[in-house]
């Protein structure tokens, strides 16, 4: 053989193996990561070329897909959507893209999970057309449309768990949003709805329940606080007299913090009990007593409860943040949820959850159970420990203070003939002091045997904690226990 057939067949032969193994990683090692592409228009094809399992709730379908006479074959169909589309998500061929549950479960809802090897076969032998599985969510139907109902469109979020288990009762996001307009098959339908929902100020696609840009939990903090303050002194209790000045100066400061109202706390003497502190919601109590436990402690703490961590349910829930404080000043300031902690509903309804739970976090999660094409059960969520974040003890002090918060303080208008409820009001500022406000309440109940622990915020709101969002809790809580 000459020397140029020897190179030409050299050439040829690299070329040959390059092509092999760019065939092998592009359809073996690539390949996962193509399909989970959102712009791999294949992918949706496919999908919608399947009967797309449901998305249930409380029995019923809030998402499931029906016949479509064009090249998808299926149009996917959300029911109640303004109600659930911020847990949802929406599956739309004009972006080629998906969110929500839609995209999280989407190896089960569209058939390819390997769960579903078995349906998969059978669909194979049997002739009959590929469908996906279902997935049933751990919403409870009556707690979402009664945390919505009690909302009246106010902007905002709330999360509700079942503090035993983590099971997410109710997560609600407050403008919502039509999936159905989204997941048209006409893209013209589809372009403007996105640009409608882009443009409105009200930012409806913003998942303000566990994402979003989060806010300073005001008040509400105090329970993390507390909780700091009863772990690192073993005589503190909430019958403990402690610091409650009117007004504070911040350490290395010339900067005065006051209570709110800038009123006396308790009877004015500078000191009170720390159950009175808490139902009166001093701020200078609590600012004191984070300075005195100390940033790394008060931060190490937050950590234990879900802080600086991102958690899947298998929705993404952004990281809470507790920087550092850069001074002493920054952290009493921070250690009654102003200056620069930052926080989801889903982060306060996780600390009130462990209280609730006597010390124990137990992990959110949204998804029951994993179903085949005919609705039989193929996985069930078995409830997992986050962290056990304090000791029973403090839970229990906790307890006591938050049932005092609603039977003789701030969270009055949460409370509930025949039953104990623990809550804990809170007014977070924000902007540039110009006396805007967002308003909070977290609560559980029943005290003594919980069944739900929630977090309730209000954007922007002309109210406070106590006014404005402990009649929320309140109405919420009733339609859990309500049977």
């Amino acid at each position: 053989m000459n020397r140029p057939i020897r190179h030409l067949a050299a050439l040829v032969t690299v070329i040959f193996v390059a092509l092999m193994a760019a065939a092998t990683s592009i359809q073996y090692f690539q390949a996962p990561n193509l399909n989970a592409d959102g712009r791999n228009v294949r992918t949706l094809y496919r999908e919608f070329g399947v009967n797309r399992g449901q998305i249930i709730v409380s029995g019923s379908a809030i998402a499931s897909s029906q016949p479509s006479e064009d090249v998808y074959k299926y149009q996917r169909v959300y029911t109640e959507s303004t109600t659930y589309s911020n847990v949802t998500g929406y599956f739309s061929t004009a972006f080629n893209s998906m969110t929500g549950i839609e995209r999280a479960m989407n190896p089960v809802l569209g058939g390819t999970d390997d769960s579903l090897t078995g349906q998969r076969l059978r669909e194979m032998f049997s002739g009959v057309d590929p469908a996906g599985g279902s997935v049933e969510l751990t919403l409870d139907a009556k707690v979402q449309q009664a945390a919505i109902e009690a909302m009246a469109g106010r902007r905002g979020a709330v999360v509700a768990l079942d503090p035993t288990t983590g099971a997410i009762l109710a997560q609600v996001s407050i403008p919502g949003y039509d999936a159905n307009t989204l997941a048209s098959h006409d893209s013209a339908v589809a372009q403007k709805a996105w640009e409608d929902l882009n443009t409105d100020e009200a930012k409806p696609l913003v998942n303000r329940a566990i994402a979003g840009d989060q806010y300073p939990p005001g008040s509400t903090f105090k329970m993390l606080t507390a909780a700091a303050m009863l772990e690192n002194n073993e005589s503190l209790t909430p019958d403990t007299l402690v610091d409650a000045p009117t007004s504070w100066q911040l350490p290395q400061s010339h900067h005065l913090i006051y209570n709110p109202g800038r009123a006396p706390c308790g009877d004015g003497s500078g000191q009170v009990s720390l159950r009175q502190a808490f139902i009166q919601s001093c701020n200078t109590t609590f600012a004191i007593g984070g300075v005195g436990v100390g940033g790394e402690k008060m931060i190490s703490l937050a950590k234990e409860f879900g802080f600086e961590q991102t958690i899947q349910t298998p929705l993404t829930v952004t990281a809470s943040r507790f920087p550092l404080p850069a001074s002493q000043a920054a952290l009493a300031m921070d250690s009654f949820g102003q200056q620069d902690v930052r926080v989801t509903p889903m982060q306060m309804a996780m600390i009130t959850s462990a209280i609730a739970h006597k010390g124990k976090l137990m992990k959110p999660y949204l998804v029951a159970r994993t179903l085949n094409a005919d609705l039989e059960e193929i996985t069930r969520t078995t409830p997992t420990t986050f962290s056990t974040p304090i000791s029973t003890q403090t839970a229990a002090a906790l307890t006591d203070m938050m049932v005092a918060d609603v039977t003789s303080g701030t969270g009055h208008r949460a409370a509930i003939s025949g039953i104990s409820v623990a809550g804990k009001t809170g007014t977070a500022e924000f902007g540039e002091s110009d006396g805007r406000t967002h308003s909070w309440f977290t609560a559980f109940a029943p005290a003594d045997n919980p069944t739900i622990a929630l977090a309730i915020v209000l954007e922007d709101d002309p109210g406070d904690g106590g006014s404005s969002a402990a009649p929320i809790a309140k109405a919420i809580i009733q339609a859990r226990l309500s049977g």
